[in-house]
């Protein structure tokens, strides 16, 4: 069996010492073996890397070619142009279109799944910028970036992108006191503050979504009220005891406003989609109540329609007059957000773009350091 899908590792070897992509292997042997003549496939390519993608590609391939239906689950575009045939699309437990691929394109599927036009998955805002919140002059770090300079303005989108290695993120883990600096100052709201630990942000009011939610976001193990109430639990202690009323009305308000989908406030994180569980860390920030957030790769690994809700609850914070960071992979994203776009490259900001005055073109030559950027 391992052979007819061209396996290259032993059939005595042990689980343990597979990678993710073999034992994806595994598992299909184990329904060949029953002679299965639908084998469905639920977000395969998750943990894998491109190589191993484009393995389980080859694998697809060949069962389809031995006469056996796949059903291929993905959110990512490109997996589903690249494998199916034929699509349905699901929005909300009922399906909302089907066909087939060579009859669709990106920009349809989007629209079927998010519930409106590609052009209004990022709405227009018009909100007139309030003072500066926060001013960081000189941020550096020995080894990961250096001299990072910027300011933030109430209910401004600040967009910083880039390409993996640039720094952006060990800038944002700093800001936050993750790591320390070596050098550089940060003033909120005027006054110069001192980051020396994440306490000392959360304090002064700034919160910090990561890029890896599981890792560093979330406690799996605990439910949604515990896991939504974390960077807040002062606000919930009463008389020396911790309100379980108080926290509920929290979870309900900030749970009902982002759309978190889950069968009561107590259900574990490990029982959530990876969309609910990114609404979940980010209403744990908000509940913080601060003035500035640093969102991470918000919607990164998460359904096109969470995609959208996130974008849109981005925007709200934005109207509200919250001062927000986003760091992101995504191109369209970041354009898409963005009142104004930082690109840093090698550690070091390589430009800075005002909303109008960009184009893919600019940021992505600022990123890669192809030539200087207009």
């Amino acid at each position: 069996l391992l052979k007819r899908i061209d396996a290259d590792f032993s059939p005595d070897a042990l689980l343990k010492q597979l990678s993710v992509a073999q034992k994806h292997m595994v598992e299909i042997t184990r329904a060949l073996s029953h002679d299965a003549s639908v084998i469905i496939m639920d977000e395969p390519t998750a943990a894998l890397s491109r190589n191993e993608i484009e393995d389980l590609y080859r694998i697809v391939d060949q069962l389809k070619s031995q006469g056996r239906a796949i059903v291929f689950i993905s959110h990512k575009f490109d997996e589903i142009f690249q494998v199916a045939d034929r699509f349905v699309c699901l929005r909300d437990g009922e399906k909302v279109g089907e066909g087939l691929i060579a009859d669709v394109t990106e920009a349809e599927l989007v629209s079927l799944m998010v519930g409106r036009p590609i052009d209004q998955v990022f709405p227009k805002r018009d909100i007139k910028l309030g003072d500066t919140v926060l001013k960081v002059q000189g941020l550096s770090n020995p080894t990961e970036f250096a001299d990072i300079s910027f300011e933030l303005r109430r209910g401004e989108i600040l967009g910083f992108y880039g390409l993996v290695g640039a720094g952006r993120s060990e800038a944002m883990q700093c800001l936050f006191g993750l790591t320390a600096p070596s050098a550089g100052t940060v003033m909120l709201e005027g006054h110069p503050i001192r980051i020396h630990a994440p306490a000392d942000a959360i304090a002064a009011g700034i919160s910090y979504v990561p890029e890896d939610r599981q890792q560093q976001g979330v406690v799996l193990p605990l439910g949604i009220r515990h896991n939504m109430t974390l960077a807040s639990i002062s606000q919930h202690v009463k008389n020396w005891f911790l309100s379980k009323s108080s926290e509920l009305d929290t979870v309900r308000a900030l749970g009902t406003r982002l759309d978190v989908r889950a069968a009561h406030w107590e259900q574990t994180l490990s029982e959530l989609s990876g969309g609910n569980q990114q609404k979940v860390v980010i209403a744990k920030w908000l509940a913080a109540k601060p003035k500035v957030v640093i969102l991470d790769e918000p919607t990164k690994g998460i359904d096109v329609g969470s995609k959208a809700a996130v974008h849109d609850f981005i925007g709200e914070l934005a109207e509200e007059g919250l001062a927000v960071i986003l760091v992101s992979s995504e191109l369209p994203e970041i354009m898409g957000l963005s009142d104004r776009v930082i690109v840093m490259q090698e550690g070091r900001i390589a430009a800075s773009f005002e909303r109008g005055a960009w184009s893919a073109e600019k940021i992505v030559t600022a990123a890669t350091g192809a030539r200087k950027a207009a």
